[in-house]
C-alpha cells in the first residue's frame, strides 16, 4: 500500500507557520511532513522546535544539499531530529546545482555521482555506529557517532536521472523524486534503480518516494488552474538545467524557451496532479500503480498564491480520498 505524506509548503520564519502541518500529519491518514532545503530557518531546527511544541511527528528531508555540510554533521543533525522528535527520520541528501556547488565550495564537483557515493555511504555507515574511514578522493575523514539508541534514520538520495538512479539502487535507502512524471517514473528511474541494486547484490530495493506538486480547482478561487499552479510553485525547476533535462527525457516539450510550454508538459505528463478533487486522486492513483511507496504532497503553489488555509483545506481534501478505502 501506497502511503501520502504532507511537504511543508512554505519557507517558515516563525516556528509557528509550521506548526498546523506537523497538525495535519498528526491527526490524519498522512505518515511523514517533509521539508526540502531552507535558506532561512534550517529544516533540522524546524523539526525539532515542532518537537519541543509537542508536535512530535516522523520526518523527512526531500533533499538537503551536499555542499552545505560534511557528512559527519549530515549524520549527526539527521539522528538528533530522531531523537528530538521520538520519531523515524528520512535523510535524503542531493549535490544541488552547478551553480550552488560553486557558490558554496569555490568549485563544482567534478565528479558529483562518485562525490554522492561517498556521501551517502559515509552518512549511512556512521548512522550504524561504524567507525568510518574515508581516504579520498573526495571525502577524507575517520568518525564514529557516539552510541545511543535511536529511532531508524534512512539515508535518501534525490534522484531525477538515470545515472544517479542507479546509483541510489547501489547505496540508498530511499530514492526521492521531484516533478517526475509516472511515466517517466515507471520507464527510466525504476528500472535503473533496479539496476543498480542487482549490480550491487542487493536482496530488496529502496524505496521509492515522489513529490508531487498539487492543488485542487475550486469555484470561487480564481487562478487555480493546473498550468498556472505547476507555475506558481515550480518555476526555478522548471528554468534548472538538470530538470529541464529530465522534464525533456519524460517528454516534456523543453526546446521552446518557453516556461508556459514546460509547465503545460508537466501538467500533461502528470508530474503535476491537478483539476478537481476526481481528477487529482486519479492523477495521485498513477503514481500507485507505478509503484511508488510513498507519495508526498506538495501544495507550495496554493500555499503561496491563496494561504496557508486554503493550502490546509487542499491537503486535508486530497489526505480524505486517498487514504478512504477504496470499492
Amino acid at each position: 500500500m501506497t502511503d501520502y505524506s504532507v511537504l511543508l509548503p512554505c519557507v517558515p520564519r516563525r516556528l509557528e507557520q509550521a506548526l498546523p502541518f506537523a497538525g495535519l500529519v498528526r491527526w490524519t491518514g498522512a505518515t511523514r511532513l517533509w521539508q526540502g532545503q531552507a535558506m532561512v530557518m534550517e529544516p533540522h531546527q524546524t523539526f525539532t522546535g515542532l518537537a519541543g511544541a509537542g508536535f512530535r511527528v516522523p520526518t523527512g528531508f526531500g533533499v538537503t544539499l551536499m555542499p552545505l555540510r560534511h557528512p559527519y554533521e549530515a549524520a549527526l543533525q539527521a539522528r538528533s531530529v530522531a531523537l528530538a522528535t521520538g520519531e523515524p527520520v528520512i535523510a535524503g541528501f542531493g549535490p544541488g546545482a552547478k551553480a550552488f556547488q560553486e557558490n558554496i565550495l569555490g568549485a563544482a564537483y567534478e565528479k558529483p555521482l562518485q562525490v554522492a557515493r561517498q556521501y551517502v555511504t559515509a552518512v549511512r555507515r556512521l548512522l550504524d555506529g561504524e567507525t568510518v574511514v574515508m581516504d579520498g578522493p573526495h571525502l577524507t575523514f575517520r568518525g564514529q557517532l557516539a552510541p545511543v539508541a535511536a529511532p531508524r534514520v534512512d539515508v535518501g538520495l534525490g534522484v531525477l536521472r538515470p545515472a544517479m538512479a542507479r546509483l541510489a539502487g547501489e547505496v540508498a535507502d530511499v530514492v526521492i523524486t521531484w516533478l517526475t512524471p509516472p511515466g517517466y517514473l515507471r520507464d527510466v528511474i525504476m528500472p535503473a534503480v533496479a539496476e543498480g541494486a542487482e549490480r550491487a547484490g542487493r536482496t530488496s530495493l529502496p524505496r521509492v518516494v515522489a513529490m508531487v506538486p498539487t492543488g485542487l480547482e475550486k469555484e470561487g478561487r480564481e487562478g487555480d488552474g493546473p498550468e498556472r499552479l505547476a507555475l506558481a510553485g515550480n518555476a526555478a525547476h522548471m528554468g534548472a538545467p538538470h530538470y529541464l533535462d529530465m522534464l525533456g527525457r519524460a517528454g516534456v516539450d523543453v526546446g521552446s524557451g518557453r516556461i508556459e510550454d514546460v509547465a503545460r508538459g508537466v501538467v500533461e505528463t502528470g508530474a503535476f496532479a491537478g483539476g478537481d478533487l476526481p481528477q487529482v486522486v486519479k492523477a495521485l492513483r498513477a503514481y500507485e500503480e507505478v509503484g511508488v511507496d510513498e507519495i508526498v504532497l506538495n501544495t507550495t503553489a496554493v500555499h503561496k498564491l491563496f494561504g496557508t488555509q486554503e493550502s490546509l483545506a487542499d491537503l486535508s481534501a486530497i489526505l480524505r480520498a486517498v487514504t478512504a478505502p477504496q470499492h
